[in-house]
């Protein structure tokens, strides 16, 4: 938790200085917490161990202004260190309206959804953990007018693979921020510069059917075992595993043809604390997990407390040692 923000999407690497990073974004709790779509910023704090407590340290991405994609909003970061170098992954935004500073509910005068369908993936690259970064002025990777990922780019998951290149899952939807949303998949060849180029015409995951629009996933984390991929995502309205924003598990041997697990389930929005006590959390998302010495060590998790998904009253980034 941090003092008068919101808290969201954490993503932790082990920096140079043998310490853990977290990189996450925050937001005024002077503003609603939908506002994370125009205000939202990415920052780093700081822990001896993954599990924390993590001290904040800086604003990673300041404002930049309304001449860049990213230039008034910075969310979804995913940290990777690649050789001597860290990219860091993340999501920007810009609008054409002032940017809010009070508690209006933009999504209900529509401000939100103007800033929703500008979303793009971007990329920053450091030779260190603490910066300076140096931003890409152009998204990663553009949405495609008439097919399938025309609306956005957002959410992105990278994976460093041993020859250097960088495959990467994005989230789009063909109009707006109505399900379905879609998930994708990219290849930067040998190379983190690009260009970004579509594994597959079409999703990689499509649940939704025409009577039934509202099963989709989002939030993807992937990771490369060796000889296939694999990841854990939201289920966001808990057709597939049985519980609205609970986990799944999937695995493919090339990025494009996913196969789901069984059990599909692969966490649960219900905690269990030390003491024995369990809480069912309003939302457990953004799910990353810490990898050391190629083994998944710890679950991190954006979560928050109150009585449904986004009715928070206080939000934190969770981690959870694995065993």
């Amino acid at each position: 938790m941090m003092e008068g923000y919101w808290v969201w999407d954490p993503s932790v690497v082990k920096g140079e200085d043998g310490r853990y990073h977290m990189f996450a974004s925050r937001w005024s709790k002077n503003l609603g917490f939908g506002n994370w779509v125009t205000n939202s910023q990415i920052v780093r704090a700081v822990s001896d161990t993954p599990a924390g407590p993590y001290t904040f340290e800086e604003v990673v991405f300041p404002a930049r202004g309304k001449g860049f994609f990213d230039g008034y909003t910075t969310h979804n970061p995913r940290i990777l260190q690649y050789g001597k170098q860290y990219l860091l992954y993340y999501m920007g935004t810009v609008y054409d309206f002032d940017v809010p500073h009070n508690r209006d509910d933009v999504w209900v005068d529509g401000r939100a959804q103007r800033a929703w369908m500008n979303k793009r993936a971007g990329l920053a690259v450091a030779d260190s953990v603490y910066g300076p970064w140096k931003r890409m002025d152009h998204p990663v990777i553009e949405p495609r007018p008439g097919k399938w990922d025309a609306s956005i780019t957002s959410n992105p998951s990278p994976v460093a693979l041993p020859d250097g290149s960088i495959y990467l899952m994005y989230k789009s939807s063909s109009k707006n921020h109505e399900p379905p949303l879609l998930l994708g998949a990219a290849m930067s060849k040998k190379s983190y510069k690009g260009p970004y180029e579509r594994l597959s015409g079409s999703p990689v995951f499509s649940f939704h059917s025409s009577n039934k629009m509202d099963n989709d996933v989002e939030d993807p984390f992937v990771w490369y075992a060796g000889d296939h991929y694999e990841l854990i995502m939201k289920d966001r309205f808990g057709h597939i595993c049985g519980e609205e924003g609970g986990g799944i598990h999937a695995t493919s041997k090339n990025g494009v043809n996913w196969k789901l697990s069984s059990p599909v389930k692969a966490y649960s929005r219900n905690i269990k604390w030390n003491d024995g006590t369990i809480t069912r959390q309003a939302n457990f998302e953004r799910p990353f997990l810490l990898f050391e010495n190629g083994k998944p060590t710890h679950l991190f998790a954006a979560t928050g407390s109150g009585p449904e998904p986004y009715q928070v009253d206080k939000t934190w980034n969770m981690v959870v040692p694995l065993k």
